[in-house]
């Protein structure tokens, strides 16, 4: 697949078959990921991978695995935004079936020096930015492969929960969840929010 349709191809999807990603697929999903750009050149990049259902269910218990619409309702009715709307009241009810239907689940980890929540300066994000070349680097590969991908942000006690049972070093930092898997024959698809790049570049001064 060339590059220009790999990024077009590259979508979040959260409908699954629940088909396992043989581990040479993932094993070259993962070291597009490590060719990515870091900070300090090191990479101190670390991956946790199971295709393993009672491992993943093990993983994700703390991610509620309904929402109610009175919930839903009150997180988006403030959004504007049809568009991100709709995408959201899609994403919001499948955050555990998408990483548990998933063929793939993959913790990724980046040596964390400095408190990630409270930063001196833009400079001690930058292995938290770095991390995230990995993932997209990682995505880009996926949807080369024709596979399909979404990720989710630990919330409220879950990274803790995470630490206890993984036993990761405690200057590391795992910053998502990431499921990668075949898609679903009728996944739902949303609406990518076009922006032209003529009306977002500013020659010379804003």
């Amino acid at each position: 697949m060339k590059f220009y349709e790999a990024v077009d191809r590259r979508r979040t999807i959260r409908d699954f078959k629940n088909e396992e990603v043989d581990m040479e697929t993932i094993k070259r999903i993962l070291s597009a990921g490590l060719k990515a750009p870091s900070n300090d050149h090191m990479r101190n990049w670390e991956f946790v991978v199971t295709s393993d259902k009672n491992v993943i269910s093990k993983i994700i218990k703390k991610i509620p695995k309904k929402i109610t619409e009175k919930r839903l309702d009150f997180i988006t009715k403030s959004w504007k935004d049809e568009c991100q709307r709709k995408m959201y009241i899609d994403a919001i009810p499948k955050q555990y079936l998408m990483l548990y239907q998933a063929g793939c689940l993959i913790l990724p980890f980046f040596k964390q020096k400095t408190s990630l929540l409270n930063p001196k300066s833009l400079s001690s994000l930058n292995s938290f930015a770095s991390m995230w070349c990995c993932i997209e680097n990682m995505f880009l590969a996926a949807a080369a492969e024709r596979l399909a991908c979404a990720f989710r942000i630990p919330m409220g006690d879950e990274a803790e929960y995470i630490k206890e049972i993984i036993n990761y070093p405690g200057d590391y930092v795992m910053p998502c969840y990431l499921s990668i898997g075949y898609p679903a024959d009728n996944a739902v698809i949303n609406e990518q929010k076009e922006i032209n790049a003529d009306e977002r570049i500013h020659f010379n001064q804003w």
